[in-house]
């Protein structure tokens, strides 16, 4: 599955819009474990995204992906504008050799997992990303399967970040980034990228 430029640009438009539109169920979520502002902060963040490549005008996927990137690190606030910038970097730094989508997911992942020390069980985007990637590779991803590994943060302790200060109390509640990261991989999906 190819990521082309242009499934690259309807996929932030839509997940711009979906962050948009949930950013303060996202905050909400936040409150509960953590400093109550993702949603704000990703909102922030992607309209910055939005505004940039509306500006830039990238001509090539490579570019869009350094944009993005540089966007979400200069203005998301908190863990997640590093998390999510490393993510998009990652696979800025691939996509000159290759435009494979699994492959450059692959490659976010391991920048993921490597910036923030997350790993699968610790209540994190990485809870999402994880197992969305190996579905993504043996081309199972649906919708359902996204729902799946974002509710799978519930019961699950945070191990890291904010949360991971409540110990037990943050067992019960879904992780704001696991929940962003959702909505990432719904709208790529949506976005038909890789069709």
């Amino acid at each position: 599955m190819e990521l082309t430029l242009e499934k690259y640009l309807v996929w932030m438009k839509e997940f711009a819009q979906k962050i948009s539109d949930q950013k303060d169920y996202l905050s909400d979520l936040d409150s509960k474990i953590g400093d109550g502002d993702h949603g704000n902060n990703m909102a922030r963040g992607l309209k910055a995204v939005s505004e940039s490549l509306a500006a830039k005008k990238p001509t090539d996927l490579t570019t869009a992906l350094k944009i993005t990137a540089m966007a979400l690190i200069s203005k998301v606030g908190g863990a997640a504008g590093p998390l999510y910038g490393t993510a998009f970097l990652e696979m800025a730094k691939l996509s000159g050799q290759t435009t494979d989508l699994d492959q450059l997911l692959v490659a976010a992942v391991a920048g993921l997992q490597k910036r923030g020390g997350a790993q699968a069980g610790d209540k994190t985007m990485v809870d999402v990303w994880l197992p969305i990637v190996n579905k993504l590779k043996a081309d199972q991803l649906t919708d359902e399967e996204i729902q799946e590994a974002v509710k799978s943060t519930k019961p699950m302790e945070a191990k890291k970040g904010r949360a991971s200060y409540l110990g037990e109390r943050s067992v019960g509640h879904l992780d704001p980034g696991a929940v962003s990261s959702g909505y990432l991989f719904e709208t790529m999906l949506q976005a038909e990228v890789g069709k």
